[in-house]
């Protein structure tokens, strides 16, 4: 038994109600049950009962067992004087107040609905493989899937902004500085995405601007900081790159001692750093207003043209110094700037528009509808029981979902998780 099914049988009242009483032997009527909450002290604020016709109002906490209110050390809490009603599954000790008065104390398990008990006991069966709902999964009605990704979407959406807040906060609200750290960090992806980070944080923006006026300065920056130069290489642009490194080093006293220096192991070719690191300049150095392009762009033929960009010709015949390869243009793909709309653009769309004061909620949301959907382990799985994801909107909530809810066992806050729960006639 946990206490969350506890919070969702007083919630929805999801027992008998009809003369009930306290373990105390009194007669119990519930009002109002209260509002829940999410932070520290009592489970519900501002609840109403009734006990023997005295009116009560307060808050109510919840426990399995009622010897948790010691366990808790509740009785040390100040927070819990004013709590009027305990609820627990198992009544095992006596609860006072600090008058030496019992609290009303409500048992829950000879009087909770035995079939929605034993729904509880079949979602949380050990049983299922992947997910706690997997076997009831495919019987939900689409409506309640498809309005609970909108809004697993949105809540997705605000944990991607945490990031941007934070990084906004640190420059003094210099949005710029603050996308060209956040596309730092989704150029490296999963694997270099901390390394291309711990480069943006080793450089002040003012410096980034100074190099930008020419995609070899900035190439140099990027690559100095990234320490390819560690090793001599014999060819002219290499040499060029770090004679130029090597003066912006001495003219901005720039360090790297607390850079991470990207990783080559394991990587396709198209993500090896020197690729993505040439692709990031070469995009600063083409478009000077970056910032503002973003958030004047709405629809994603028009980002797919905004950052139609190649790394310097130099990397059409190479992957890494001084090993050539076949001629290859190396375009930054659909795909990829998929990828930076969902982690970088869309989250600082986001940002602006809320400082701004704006909802931009039906632009976002169109525009995800746009982006393809995503494929991994996730997804697969998610379409072997039930086949709707469609677009990339979907996708991220879908991961949403899985990390933030199945994989906690969060499945009474979730709305499918309550679906089957309620489902009880």
């Amino acid at each position: 038994m946990k206490e969350d099914f506890l919070h969702y049988v007083w919630k929805f009242q999801k027992f008998s109600t009809r003369n009930i009483k306290t373990v105390q032997g009194d007669t119990l009527k519930i009002i109002k049950t209260g509002e829940q909450n999410y932070n520290s002290g009592p489970d519900f604020l501002n609840a109403q009962v009734s006990v023997e016709a005295q009116l009560w109002a307060g808050n109510v906490e919840i426990h399995v067992n009622s010897s948790d209110w010691y366990v808790h050390n509740h009785e040390q809490d100040p927070s819990y004087d004013n709590v009027i009603l305990h609820l627990v599954w198992e009544h095992d000790t006596e609860i006072f107040r600090k008058d030496n008065n019992p609290i009303p104390t409500l048992e829950l398990k000879s009087i909770v609905d035995v079939d929605i008990l034993s729904k509880y006991q079949k979602l949380f069966s050990k049983k299922q493989k992947w997910i706690n709902c997997e076997n009831d999964f495919p019987e939900i009605d689409s409506f309640i899937i498809e309005n609970w990704l909108d809004r697993l979407y949105l809540e997705r959406l605000e944990q991607k902004s945490v990031l941007t807040e934070k990084e906004l906060k640190a420059s003094n609200n210099h949005w710029e500085s603050v996308l060209f750290r956040l596309l730092c960090k989704n150029f490296g992806l999963k694997v270099n995405g901390e390394a291309f980070y711990s480069i943006a944080n080793s450089l002040d923006f003012s410096v980034v601007k100074k190099c930008s006026q020419d995609a070899i300065d900035l190439e140099s920056l990027l690559f100095g900081q990234a320490g390819f130069f560690e090793e001599t290489k014999e060819s002219v642009y290499f040499v060029n790159l770090e004679r130029k490194y090597l003066f912006f080093k001495e003219k901005f006293n720039i360090k790297n001692d607390f850079v991470i220096f990207p990783k080559f192991f394991r990587l396709r070719p198209p993500n090896f750093p020197t690729i993505r690191l040439s692709q990031l300049a070469v995009l600063f150095t083409q478009r000077h207003s970056l910032f503002s392009e973003i958030i004047a762009t709405k629809n994603l033929d028009d980002f797919y043209l905004l950052f139609d960009i190649s790394a310097n010709e130099y990397w059409d015949t190479h992957y890494n110094f001084g090993i050539t390869s076949v001629k290859r243009q190396k375009r930054l793909t659909h795909k990829f700037i998929d990828l930076l709309l969902i982690n970088t653009l869309i989250p600082l769309k986001f940002c602006y528009a809320r400082y701004l004061g704006k909802d931009v909620s039906r632009e976002i949301i169109k525009l995800a509808l746009a982006i393809p959907k995503e494929e991994n382990t996730i997804i697969k799985k998610f379409n072997q029981l039930w086949p709707f994801t469609r677009n990339g909107l979907q996708t991220q909530a879908l991961l949403q979902l899985k990390n933030e809810y199945c994989d906690k066992n969060k499945c009474l806050q979730c709305v499918i998780g309550n679906s089957i729960l309620k489902s009880i006639p």
